[in-house]
């Protein structure tokens, strides 16, 4: 039974009781007030209802699908597939009667041959814009657009991001009529909210789902912007690609994946969230590929050790590990060691936040940048480049640090140090043109051991401050035993790449 009361039985008790207070011979003005109470209770136990009422699973989905389904597209890719796993033809004498009969076999070879796999999309303009995976139109030779009517047209690409994963086709559409349907907001999803799919699965076209949204912001390791709603609505091979639709009729989701043991749907799907995707979408249609905007960090997770070694009050934020050298985030004057809390008004609550943060920041825009550095809190203006051009360029490459000597040994950590001499640098295979204090012994089953610090790693940053010495390393280490901290934070070089490390004191 509906858990809300029927507006018009409440009317009917309401005048139940008007009448009995009539008949006991009430005055008047105190029968106006018992009116308006009762009116007013009425009314809150009809808008309670109504919210219950709301709050329930639908009594059907009918009504969504059919008028959703029209935009919901298959995506047909074809792709030839060439012979290229021939067998090598042994060496046999000139003249000897196998090589014929060898060479005939190997001329014929595996012939080329064409494949074809089915995904979904769904209609974003009735012009004849349609998104999809780009995981589906990967490598396709030909792509075709079927309606839910049957009629097909063949598409071109628009533009494709393999980061996110999603890639936008155009279709002529002749005369033919589309629906389409719009982006919702994803960050106005609930956990516990009722959602639809529609999709191709195993090439059952126009196959409806339904289900709930089991969790939001999952990080599923298939790229650096990870974003995706996770949902029980059944999604299959060949849903990839079609739309995840909240009741209002909004897609709010790209189906993308799912985690299976066996090939089938077991309950846990993913799907891009419709915020991240709206944004590649419109730069795709815009110039045909993405504009990210790009810091010229790399970044680490700020750990409970990390926190602790810096003095932090929460292990919250991005770590910087590296800067690269003539980015924005170095001419802006961000250092390795400073920890990124809130970025462009965004707090920065995990390092996988910063990522997806900056990349939706239009390029070229200039932002306030809060880090925590030593002690103090800074804001620094912040000018982006973009990522694609810092890609093509090679910047991300690149030794990223710009922080450029008798051995000693800090035995409460485990390391043997020495300042980088031209001997060390050609022992440990070094640029020779490189200054620091070098690692030239690790102890066994040491604090250092066990976080993975080897010989002929350099040692650039403790605690946030720039090591240009033996003696302001051990002054530095000293400090931060005599504070009470239970280890150090190293900012360690390796093969040109740059790693922060918390080392605890052995006790």
């Amino acid at each position: 039974m509906p858990n809300h009361v029927s507006p018009f039985g409440l009317d009917n008790v309401c005048k139940s009781i008007i009448v009995q207070l009539v008949r006991r011979g009430m005055d008047r003005v105190l029968l106006f007030r018992y009116a308006l109470i009762t009116a007013f209770v009425a009314l809150l136990v009809v808008l309670g209802g109504q919210s219950v009422s709301s709050a329930e699973r639908p009594d059907s989905f009918a009504d969504l699908a059919e008028k959703l389904s029209p935009a919901v597209v298959n995506i047909s890719t074809k792709m030839v597939v060439n012979g290229n796993n021939r067998p090598q033809m042994p060496q046999f004498p000139e003249g000897s009667p196998f090589e014929d009969f060898f060479k005939e076999f190997q001329d014929r070879g595996e012939p080329s041959r064409r494949a074809q796999s089915l995904g979904s999309g769904f209609i974003i303009d009735a012009a004849g814009i349609v998104v999809t995976n780009n995981h589906v139109i990967e490598n396709a030779d030909e792509i075709s657009v079927i309606l839910a009517n049957d009629e097909s047209f063949q598409a071109k690409v628009i533009g494709r991001d393999a980061k996110t994963d999603i890639a936008v086709l155009q279709i002529d559409p002749r005369d033919s009529k589309l629906t389409a349907v719009s982006f919702g907001n994803s960050d106005g999803l609930r956990v516990g909210d009722w959602v639809m799919a529609i999709g191709n699965p195993f090439g059952l076209g126009g196959t409806v789902t339904a289900g709930i949204v089991s969790a939001r912001g999952r990080d599923i390791g298939s790229g650096p912007y990870d974003d995706f709603i996770q949902t029980d609505a059944s999604i299959n091979r060949g849903n990839s690609g079609g739309p995840l639709f909240n009741l209002n009729g909004e897609v709010i989701g790209i189906n993308t994946a799912i985690f299976s043991q066996t090939g089938g749907s077991v309950g846990i799907g993913f799907a891009i969230s419709a915020n991240l995707a709206t944004k590649v979408v419109g730069q795709l249609q815009d110039y045909g590929r993405t504009r990210r905007g790009w810091l010229g960090v790399f970044i680490q997770e700020v750990t409970e050790d990390i926190a602790d070694s810096l003095g932090l009050d929460s292990a919250k934020g991005a770590l910087i590990a590296s800067v690269t050298e003539a980015g924005p985030a170095d001419e802006a004057g961000l250092q390795a060691g400073d920890v990124i809390i809130r970025f462009d008004g965004k707090d920065v609550v995990k390092s996988r936040d910063l990522p997806r943060i900056v990349a939706e920041t239009p390029v070229e825009t200039t932002v306030d940048v809060e880090v925590v550095r030593g002690a103090e809190r800074k804001t620094l203006s912040v000018t982006l480049g973009e990522l694609e051009q810092a890609e093509n360029g090679g910047l991300l490459s690149r030794s990223q640090s710009k922080e450029k000597t008798n051995d000693t040994k800090i035995a409460n950590i485990g390391l043997t140090v020495a300042p980088l001499t031209e001997e060390l640098a050609e022992k440990f295979d070094l640029d020779t043109g490189e200054t620091g204090i070098v690692v030239v012994d690790v102890k066994d089953g040491s604090p250092a051991a066990d976080k993975g610090v080897q010989p002929g790693d350099i040692i650039r940053r403790l605690n946030q401050s720039a090591i240009t010495s033996v003696d302001k390393l051990i002054e530095g280490i000293a400090s931060a035993k005599k504070e009470g901290r239970k280890g150090v934070l190293m900012l360690i070089e390796s093969d040109g790449q740059t790693r922060f490390v918390q080392i605890s004191f052995d006790e």
